[in-house]
């Protein structure tokens, strides 16, 4: 029994309104939430994303992160953003609360819902580590809540899928629930691991019928390579656009940590590897989709960092983060930003520099820089909390960098995003020149690059050609000076501009 029978919650703030999001990058507001006898302040980060869309609304649940977590209570308990164009949010707040400590969901992860006739599943993980749990139980299983109208959710305290006989209780998770055309059944995919053996599958169990609660495990529907050999594939997903399906997951234990994806031509695989296959960088992680029938999405969450500075450690959870996915003629998949997010910045403003430094020409707004061995830089004035940046780049060698800095203090530090010509990737570095993030990205000399920028306080999504996306952390980014810079490379920077919200 997984839990109480009486689990029904019902979300939503004690002062009795929903809390708009002023937020595009949104995390939970702060204020006191729930009802009854505990209600607490919902202040926090966005973790995992399981993204729904109903009747013209995207349901955003996630993983709540709480800033201060009660003493022997648990932990990531299920909110809710709503949105109906990926800009503008409002909050919902809990939707699904964590359980006791004898509770399979002391603790709770990712998971996805699915409408079956009239009725909402919310397949979830289900969590609890604790010694005195662990004597008679496995750590994770995937439990169930349902509902009639995605506000009231009621687990189901009867429902409970363990690891089957030949794979790994204490990682088993991410139920991701979709319904099977080619098997007219319902699949769920959940990430574990072989036991013995301990490879990364991503198992596949079927039902007929989601009401009876009897899934059948199936052979995994992806086992990782000998060659990733990766721990875990975190939050699959599975989704077709055109003659493509696409298998995504992600890992962070790997060199290339972050969102990945597969793709195929059918279903059943087999599964190949696209030369690039990240959505992001590894500040960009847990990506799950959605589509509104038109176009589809992932939802991510943009890493925090521990302390909250430039060289702090990336942390669990942060600010969730939404490109809008898009399909190359060879079937492999780009980002751009949502066209609503895009829309939300339209008010023109003036640059303002502030200082230059090495060789840089200036000419009716093109910034020409020339580096052999010092950089080349040129400084503009803060742009405060919400930005959008776009400009044109071109590389005229094959080595050396050119991008942005952000972040430039009176020390001379700066965070910086370039693009690297010998490395044939995008890379965002600290303000130690210790990289962070990067994203493969070929390069050619004399070719005009289309540059994005969308900032929102401290975090930085730096989009090329509307194909690549590589988002990073980057502290103090609105309160001072950002720029363009130059180091063994000669550029140019032309038709930079800067829009804000009105």
């Amino acid at each position: 029994m997984s839990c109480n029978q009486d689990d029904t919650y019902i979300g939503g703030s004690i002062s009795g309104g929903e809390s708009e999001i002023a937020n595009i990058f949104p995390v939970p507001p702060s204020l006191w939430i729930g009802g009854g006898s505990e209600p607490y302040y919902s202040a926090g980060y966005t973790g995992d994303i399981m993204p729904f869309f109903d009747n013209g609304k995207f349901h955003i649940y996630f993983l709540h992160d709480a800033k201060n977590k009660p003493a022997g209570k648990g932990f990531h308990d299920i909110h809710e953003f709503q949105s109906t164009d990926l800009a503008h949010f409002s909050y919902e707040g809990q939707v699904i609360p964590y359980g006791t400590t004898t509770d399979a969901d002391f603790g709770i992860g990712t998971g996805s819902v699915v409408k079956v006739g009239n009725l909402y599943y919310f397949y979830y993980t289900g969590h609890n580590g604790t010694p005195a749990f662990l004597q008679s139980n496995a750590r994770e299983s995937v439990l169930c809540a349902t509902s009639p109208d995605l506000k009231t959710w009621t687990k189901i305290p009867s429902f409970k899928i363990t690891a089957p006989a030949g794979y790994y209780n204490f990682d088993f998770r991410d139920p991701h629930v979709f319904y099977n055309e080619e098997l007219s059944k319902y699949s769920m995919l959940v990430s574990t691991q072989t036991e013995p053996g301990r490879k990364a599958v991503l198992l596949h169990f079927t039902t007929a019928n989601p009401a009876s609660g009897n899934w059948d495990v199936q052979a995994p529907i992806y086992t990782t390579t000998p060659q990733e050999n990766y721990l875990m594939m975190e939050c699959a997903d599975i989704f077709k656009m055109g003659n493509y399906w696409y298998l995504m997951f992600s890992e962070n234990w790997s060199t290339t940590k972050g969102t990945h994806y597969k793709m195929a031509t059918s279903i059943n695989g087999p599964w190949t590897t696209p030369q690039n296959d990240r959505i992001d960088g590894e500040y960009f992680y847990a990506g799950k989709t959605a589509s509104d029938g038109n176009k589809r999405y992932v939802f991510g969450w943009n890493a925090r960092k521990t302390p909250e500075t430039d060289l702090g450690n990336k942390d669990w959870a942060g600010n969730m983060v939404i490109h809008e996915l898009i399909q190359n003629s060879d079937g492999t998949l780009g980002t751009q930003a949502p066209q609503a997010v895009k829309s939300f910045f339209s008010k023109n403003s003036t640059i303002e520099v502030d200082a230059t430094l090495g060789g840089v020409t200036v000419n009716n707004g093109s910034y020409s820089l020339s580096s052999t061995t010092n950089k080349a830089m040129v400084t503009f004035k803060p742009v405060g909390k919400r930005a959008k940046i776009n400009a044109e780049l071109t590389l005229t060698t094959t080595t050396g960098t050119t991008g942005f800095v952000f972040h430039t203090n009176n020390t001379g530090s700066y965070y910086k995003i370039v693009l690297d010509a010998t490395k044939n990737a995008i890379i965002g570095y600290n303000s130690a020149s210790q990289e962070t993030t990067r994203i493969p990205f070929g390069l050619q000399v004399n070719t005009k690059y289309d540059v994005e920028i969308i900032t929102e306080g401290s975090v930085v999504v730096f989009y090329i050609n509307g194909k690549v996306a590589l988002t990073n952390r980057i502290y103090g980014r609105d309160k001072y000076n950002w720029g363009i810079i130059a180091e063994g490379q000669s550029a140019t920077v032309s038709n930079l501009q800067l829009t804000q919200a009105e």
